[in-house]
């Protein structure tokens, strides 16, 4: 087949997951995938971000990268999704833009496709493999194939052993962090590429 094409969708308040979006990227494409990076549009309110000055400056970083849209998903073979835990789920910026899919999902647009994810929370307690769990169990809805990390590579083990999707504590993306989420995309390519044919 032609190159796979990988959708990195990301939502970052303070930085770890644009960090990891970026990493995810960039794997991808070393691992033989056409990349598109999005970042999803934030929902809180202007004032909001601009009150707390980490958020305001994470908000200006991603400022340049195009927000992900209902087509990115159709144009995609499989998706990289990372987003930050909030109350054992993913932050309500992504669950938004999913909740825009329904058009694309009613005529089959992300079906067959390939999806792993990602995560942050403040402790390493804070309900990551929730978070990841219940955006594998949106996939099972539109008829997506999950590629889990699972225990395939020692530097899973190395990043704090989780086999659902990569997951950090917020601020705390390190090099054993990259290699994880770097095999994670490589992984995601590889299977894509077998689905996708």
């Amino acid at each position: 087949m032609s190159r796979p094409k990988i959708a990195v969708i990301f939502y970052s308040t303070y930085g770890t997951n644009h960090a990891v979006a970026e990493a995810a990227a960039k794997a991808a494409e070393a691992a033989g995938a056409e990349v598109r990076l999005r970042r999803v549009p934030e929902t809180a309110p202007d004032a909001v971000v601009k009150g707390q000055d980490a958020w305001k400056a994470q908000a200006d970083k991603a400022a340049g990268i195009p927000v992900a849209t209902a087509e990115d998903m159709e144009w995609a073979d499989g998706y990289f999704i990372s987003a930050p835990t909030r109350f054992g789920v993913s932050a309500s910026q992504l669950r938004a833009f999913i909740d825009t899919l329904g058009g694309v999902w009613s005529k089959g647009g992300l079906a067959n496709k390939t999806i792993t994810a990602t995560t942050s929370a403040q402790n390493a307690h804070g309900g990551q493999e929730a978070t990841i769990l219940s955006l594998y169990t949106t996939a099972m809805h539109w008829g997506a194939v999950i590629v889990a990390p699972g225990y395939t590579d020692p530097c899973i083990f190395e990043a704090g052993g989780n086999p659902y999707g990569y997951s950090a504590k917020a601020g705390d993306f390190d090099d054993k962090g990259r290699a994880a989420v770097a095999h994670q995309a490589k992984r995601l390519v590889e299977f894509t590429k077998k689905i996708a044919a």
